[in-house]
């Protein structure tokens, strides 16, 4: 079973958008910027605290979401690799916090229902990794238990990946449907999403 402390989030929100050619956390998606959305979800998921790591749009990101009662924190090495993100975001992590759930803001299909799933698992079973899995895929929404934080700012490339692998015996896996990793990251994924979102209503990829 797991310790019973809390879990926070981070949403890691420092990248520079090369391939969309401005900045994508500020796009409109089913009605709210995708920043905004991925902030509300891990607050409605009930992670907290929700941590915001920023870097090159720091300015514009952290007024979008000041009303959201998110904890900021700046990368100030974001150009040298989302790991750097991800380690900044673990040293953030209050210490009554038993683990944290890492996010990324650029995959409009993830849901609270996948966050909530995620903490679910952690209480049931205390495992130090929970992970989801798309296919063949693995990739965030990730939980990590406090014991896996030395190593996770350790880590020198990936989005915690090579902490999936080292521990992937002691791991609970969670499925999801494959198309639910989708994510924008050029202006082609940008238009498509939108307009399937848009077809089916506001915030439908909110499920209970």
């Amino acid at each position: 079973m797991s310790d019973e402390r809390g879990v926070a989030g981070i949403v890691l929100a420092a990248g520079s958008s090369t391939r969309m050619g401005r900045n994508k956390l500020l796009l409109d998606v089913d009605g709210e910027t995708l920043v905004r959305r991925a902030v509300r979800l891990a607050g409605e998921a009930g992670l907290d605290p929700v941590i915001l790591v920023t870097g090159r749009f720091r300015e514009a990101v952290e007024r979008e979401v000041e009303d959201l009662g998110c904890k900021p924190t700046f990368n100030p090495d974001h150009e040298t690799g989302i790991q750097t993100s991800v380690a900044r975001g673990v040293a953030a992590v209050p210490a009554d916090c038993g683990a944290a759930v890492v996010m990324l803001p650029d995959m409009p299909f993830m849901t609270g229902r996948m966050v909530r799933t995620l903490m679910e698992r952690h209480a049931e079973t205390g495992a130090p990794l929970v992970v989801s899995r798309y296919g063949e895929v693995n990739a965030p929404p990730i939980l990590y238990g406090r014991g896996l934080f030395a190593e996770i700012s350790r880590m020198r490339a990936g989005c915690g990946r090579e902490v999936v692998r080292r521990h992937h015996e002691r791991a609970v896996h969670v499925e999801w449907p494959a198309d639910r990793l989708r994510d924008v990251d050029r202006p082609d994924e940008y238009e498509a999403v939108r307009r399937e979102l848009a077809a089916v209503g506001p915030r439908s990829g909110d499920p209970a």
